[in-house]
């Protein structure tokens, strides 16, 4: 996508080194940084310098590629697997990425693997942005259809980023709103400012200010009122795992507003490609691990003063313990429809079969 006229992906070669957009930095300040070795890549997903399910895995992918510079051996490639699975525990996409490099490069010569696996994880990022763009393109029809209906601006809600910065371009929950709005239908939305972190405050914005596309930023609590005064037409998030039965792990908060689409009406719909299906469980309630980040993501917000400095304030009470979970299911009952880069399907294991047929054979039980 563009700033300020030009082009970025989130990620891109520089060189030797690995260049992503550091997002702990937005909005106030555009900051590249470079990454040189395995070890930061990892510490560039584990702090959330790159975050998004699809940028994740294909962060990992690069950081695999960095670390088979330094030792392309089986042990060197099993050892950087290893660390670099162990960076976040709910996103799907990082151990498929990792899976699907490994079994690229695990049968090749130690000598082979290096450039190797540069060339894999470019294939990987490529990917991702041809899945993005189909997802743009079926969910855009969904906004055409509300405002053929209504003959108003579209209003959609969404919670967290699932744009662009969250995968390598386009996006996931935003690209049909970005394809909309380009082929001329009017839409608005409702970004959730999507506490502890706000990344719909900081990086949903970001982009849709960026892309020109009318936005409000609301507090999380606010969709509820929203949708109870017909002034939702429907909610449109990302998934950083779905479940083969349609269960949605999505951002802190997701849930409620998933629960306040239902009691309203309001259709609720999810944009996920299909690397980001995990074929291996059924109930995302009980199964889909949930990661637990510091306590102090609640405790502080880091903001600009009017001085223009960034600076980080306590807004709990000193002494009180907080809690933080990064993530919560949405039960697939609760969602409409999964928007993938194949189509749209209703959210059961039905439904998603019927987009990746390949998957019944004996590896969708």
């Amino acid at each position: 996508m563009r700033i300020e006229g030009r082009h970025y992906r989130t990620i891109w070669l520089d060189g030797e080194a690995v260049a992503v957009i550091d997002q702990t930095r937005l909005p106030f300040r555009f900051v590249v940084r470079r990454l040189t070795s395995r070890d930061e890549a990892v510490e560039a997903i584990r702090t959330m310098v790159v975050r998004g399910a699809p940028l994740i895995g294909v962060t990992a992918a690069y950081g695999l590629a960095l670390a088979l510079r330094e030792d392309p051996s089986d042990a060197g490639l099993a050892e950087a697997v290893r660390v670099l699975n162990a960076t976040r525990p709910t996103a799907v996409n990082l151990a498929w990425a990792l899976a699907r490099m490994r079994e690229t490069l695990a049968p090749l010569p130690p000598a082979a693997r290096h450039r190797a696996a540069w060339q894999a994880a470019a294939a990987l990022a490529d990917e991702d942005v041809a899945a993005c763009e189909a997802i743009g393109e079926h969910g855009a029809a969904l906004i055409a259809g509300a405002h053929a209906r209504t003959g108003r601006p579209v209003n959609v809600l969404t919670h967290c980023n699932a744009g662009w910065l969250a995968t390598v371009d386009w996006g996931t929950a935003l690209a049909p709103i970005y394809k909309a709005h380009d082929a001329g239908v009017p839409v608005h939305v409702w970004v959730d400012e999507t506490r502890p972190r706000c990344q719909g405050a900081a990086l949903s914005a970001f982009e849709l200010h960026a892309h020109g596309v009318p936005h409000t930023v609301i507090a999380d609590n606010a969709g509820g009122h929203l949708m109870q005064h017909d002034r939702v037409d429907l909610c449109l998030v990302g998934s950083d795992r779905t479940t083969a039965t349609g269960d949605v792990a999505n951002k802190i908060g997701t849930y409620l507003k998933a629960l306040a689409a239902h009691d309203n009406g309001v259709p609720f719909y999810v944009a996920l490609p299909g690397s980001t299906v995990d074929w291996s469980l059924a109930d995302g309630v009980r199964e889909i691990p949930i990661e637990e980040r510091s306590a102090t993501e609640v405790t502080h917000v880091t903001g600009l003063g009017d001085d223009g400095t960034v600076r980080t304030v306590a807004v709990a009470s000193p002494g009180s313990p907080a809690a933080n979970p990064a993530f919560d299911v949405t039960p697939a009952r609760l969602v409409t429809g999964l928007v993938t880069e194949r189509g749209i399907a209703p959210a059961t294991r039905e439904g998603l079969l019927g987009l990746f047929p390949e998957r019944r054979l004996g590896s969708a039980a």
